[in-house]
């Protein structure tokens, strides 16, 4: 499946038009994968419901299906991409430098609460001097899989503040 957008004039000219194509997409997220949208929206609710099960069903009755229509699902919506994001930072895991103590015991603290410290090895006792410049590397290697599927979940975020930001109804359909 996929997401888009479209001004709501576009779906009422198609109506009244009784054409089986539909509109040309204006907006949509940028880098979906077939797999990563599917993952992206896992644990990710709307309106009480899962939003890939709404989706699914929405599917179901009618093709392209509106998703989300503006103002009455604008609440909703991005409480939805708030949530999204969320899942995003929270899958990203956190940066940590590392240092290394003469004996191989390794030591990893967040970025955010390295401070120049001095502690002892659990293993052998040495002083480990915890300086960010003497830090050996910076821990980022993050699973390409968990990027592609945070880049989903921000780039799908981001496109549904903008449709509702534009009042465009949020479509969805069978990915073709």
């Amino acid at each position: 499946m996929r997401f888009y957008s479209v001004p709501a004039w576009q779906l009422l000219d198609a109506k009244k038009e009784k054409t089986a194509a539909p509109p040309e997409p204006e907006l949509h997220p940028a880098g979906e994968g077939p797999h990563d949208l599917k993952a992206a929206l896992a644990r990710v609710e709307y309106r009480g419901f899962k939003a890939l099960e709404r989706a699914s069903e929405l599917l179901e009755q009618n093709e392209p299906a509106v998703f989300a229509r503006s103002p009455n699902d604008l609440p909703a919506l991005l409480r939805t991409a708030d949530q999204l994001v969320t899942m995003a930072r929270m899958h990203a895991g956190e940066r940590a430098q590392v240092w290394r103590c003469t004996c191989g015991a390794r030591y990893a603290v967040p970025v955010s609460l390295v401070r120049p410290v001095s502690l002892r090895c659990d293993r052998c006792g040495n002083t480990v001097e915890m300086d960010a410049a003497h830090a050996l590397s910076e821990s980022t290697d993050p699973d390409p899989e968990h990027m592609r599927i945070n880049a989903t979940r921000t780039a799908l975020a981001e496109f549904f503040r903008e449709a509702m930001a534009r009042g465009w109804p949020v479509l969805v359909t069978r990915k073709s």
